[in-house]
C-alpha cells in the first residue's frame, strides 16, 4: 500500500496606504457649483458545466471534487467623503481521490460559475468659495490587496493482491461444506471434469452417456454431446464417457470407455469422428486402447496423453491423429506392478510442462501417486505406498483424479476413502480438504468421487459419484 500526501498553504497579504492632503484657500469671490451624477451597472453571468464519462477498467479511481466560493462587496460612498469597503471571500475546496480494485469508473465533474457585479456610482461635486470663508478639503486614499494560494491535497491508495501458497498458511483451505452446483435430479453417474478458460464447466456422465456443459454463473446443464441415456457406437454416441478436454480452437476430446475409443468433436460438432483407438475393438496393440480412462493435453496442443486402463499404460497420440494411428507408450506398458518401471490400473493424470517436467498418474490399483517424465523406463512414487491400501495421511485407497496448483502441490481424490487429500510439495503426508473418510451424502460427505476441477478462482469441484452430484468447495 502506498500514501502519498501534499499539504495546503495558503498565503494572504493585506497592503492599506492612506494619503491625507489639506488645503486652505481664502478668496474674495463667492461661488456655487453643484454637479450630480449617478450610474448604476447591473451584470449577472452564469455558466454551468456539467461532464459525466463512465469507462470500464480493471482499475476503479472515483474522484470527487467541490469547489464552492462565496464573494461579497459592499461599497458605501456618501457626501461627508467617507469611504467604507468590505470584502469577504471563502474559498473551499475539497478534494477526495479513492482507488480501489474493481471494474467500474465514474468521474462526475460539475462546474457552476455565477457572477454578478452591481456597480453605482455617485458623484457629488461641492465648490464653495467666499472672501471670509476658509474650505478645507481632506482626500482620503485606501489600497486594499488581498492574494490567496490553494493548493490540492492528493491522497493515493494502492492495493494489491497475490496468490498465496496453501501450504504456507494454515488457515488457507476450502470450506469443507459442500454447495450443490449439479443435483442427482440432473445427472446420474458423472465422473471427470474440465473447466475451460471462461469457467465453464464440463461433466462426463457415464450412465447418462453424454458430456454436459454448465456456464459460468448458470444451474442448469446441456448436453453437449452424446445422445442423453442411449449409449451406443455411433458418432453422435458415447459408450460410457470418462472424461472430456477443450482445446482453445473448441474442440473436445472425450474417452469413450466401452467403445474403445477416444472421439474428437472439432469446434462444437455433435458428431465425432475417431482420434484414437478402434471403434469396440480393445487390445494391446499401438494403435489400439483398452478401457481408456482420463487424458489431458500438452499446452501447445500437439500431443494428447490418455491413460489406457486395461493395458497398464498411458499413451501419446498427435491431435491430428485419426483412427488406427499408432501411439507411443510414454508411462508404463511393462505389465500391472507396484514397482517403479509399472503401472497398476492407472486412472487420473495431470500434465503441465510450464510448472512441471512430469506427467502424475494416480494409480487405482496400486493405491500410489507416480510422476513419471515422458518416454522414460520408470517414475517415481511420490504419494501412497505401493500396492497397500490405508486411510492414513501416509496412504491411500483407491485414488481416482488429480490436479496439482501452480506451486506444485497435489490434490487427489480417494475413490474408497470419501475424501479429497492435498499434498504440499515434496511431502507425502496428506491434509484432508474435504470429505470425513466415511461415505455419505450431507454436505460435508463424498460418496465414492470421481474427478475433481478447480475453476479461475482456485474454488474446487468435486464429481460425487456415488451421490450423483457435483459438489463445490468455497476457497477460503
Amino acid at each position: 500500500t502506498t500514501i502519498t500526501t501534499t499539504t495546503i498553504t495558503t498565503t494572504t497579504t493585506t497592503e492599506t496606504t492612506t494619503t491625507s492632503t489639506t488645503i486652505t484657500t481664502t478668496t474674495i469671490t463667492t461661488t456655487t457649483t453643484t454637479t450630480i451624477t449617478t450610474t448604476t451597472t447591473e451584470t449577472t453571468t452564469t455558466t454551468t458545466t456539467t461532464s459525466t464519462t463512465t469507462t470500464e477498467t480493471t482499475t476503479t479511481i472515483t474522484t470527487t471534487t467541490t469547489t464552492t466560493t462565496t464573494t461579497t462587496s459592499t461599497t458605501t460612498i456618501t457626501t461627508t467623503t467617507t469611504t467604507e469597503t468590505t470584502t469577504t471571500i471563502t474559498t473551499t475546496t475539497t478534494t477526495t481521490t479513492e482507488t480501489t480494485t474493481s471494474i467500474t469508473t465514474t468521474t462526475s465533474t460539475t462546474t457552476s460559475t455565477t457572477t454578478t457585479t452591481t456597480t453605482t456610482t455617485t458623484s457629488t461635486t461641492t465648490s464653495t468659495t467666499t472672501s471670509t470663508t476658509t474650505t478645507t478639503t481632506t482626500t482620503t486614499t485606501t489600497s486594499t490587496t488581498t492574494s490567496t494560494t490553494t493548493t490540492t491535497t492528493t491522497t493515493t491508495t494502492t492495493s494489491t493482491t497475490t496468490t498465496i501458497n496453501p501450504c504456507t498458511l494454515n488457515t488457507y483451505r476450502w470450506n469443507t461444506t459442500g454447495i450443490t452446483i449439479l443435483s442427482s435430479s440432473q445427472v446420474a453417474f458423472v465422473a471427470g471434469i474440465f473447466f475451460d478458460s471462461n469457467d465453464t464447466m464440463y461433466v462426463a456422465d457415464e450412465t447418462d452417456q453424454v458430456v454436459w456443459k454448465l456456464l459460468k454463473n448458470t444451474t442448469t446443464p446441456i448436453v453437449v454431446t452424446g445422445q442423453l441415456a442411449s449409449g451406443g457406437s455411433g458418432a453422435s454416441q458415447l459408450n460410457g464417457p470418462q472424461d472430456a478436454y477443450i482445446d482453445s480452437n473448441n474442440n473436445m476430446y472425450v474417452s469413450d470407455l466401452y467403445n474403445e475409443r477416444v472421439q474428437k468433436f472439432v469446434n462444437g460438432s455433435t458428431i465425432g469422428v475417431t482420434f484414437a483407438g478402434l471403434n469396440s475393438s480393445s487390445g494391446s496393440a499401438l494403435n489400439q486402447l483398452y478401457y481408456p480412462r482420463h487424458l489431458t493435453v500438452d499446452p501447445q496442443q500437439a500431443y494428447m496423453y490418455i491413460v489406457d486402463y486395461g493395458n497398464n499404460r498411458v499413451m501419446r497420440y498427435p491431435t491430428n491423429s485419426t483412427t488406427g494411428t499408432n501411439g507411443t507408450i510414454v508411462a508404463g506398458g511393462a505389465g500391472a506392478g507396484n514397482t517403479n518401471t509399472q503401472l497398476n490400473s492407472p486412472w487420473g493424470i495431470y500434465y503441465l510442462p510450464t510448472i512441471s517436467n512430469y506427467l502424475y498418474i494416480v494409480n487405482y490399483g496400486g493405491h500410489s501417486v507416480m510422476q513419471w517424465i515422458p518416454g522414460a523406463s520408470s517414475g517415481q512414487f511420490i504419494a501412497g505406498t505401493p500396492g497397500v491400501s490405508g486411510s492414513t495421511a501416509t496412504t491411500l485407497n483407491n485414488p481416482i483424479a488429480i490436479q496439482l496448483d501452480s506451486f506444485l502441490n497435489m490434490f487427489v481424490a480417494e475413490f474408497s476413502n470419501n475424501r479429497i487429500q492435498m499434498f504440499c510439495q515434496n511431502n507425502q503426508t496428506g491434509i484432508t480438504i474435504v470429505g470425513n473418510g466415511t461415505a455419505g451424502s450431507s454436505a460435508t460427505q463424498l460418496y465414492g468421487p470421481r474427478g475433481l476441477a478447480f475453476d479461475s478462482s482456485m474454488n474446487l469441484y468435486v464429481s460425487d459419484g456415488g451421490n450423483h452430484r457435483v459438489q463445490k468447495y468455497l476457497k477460503l
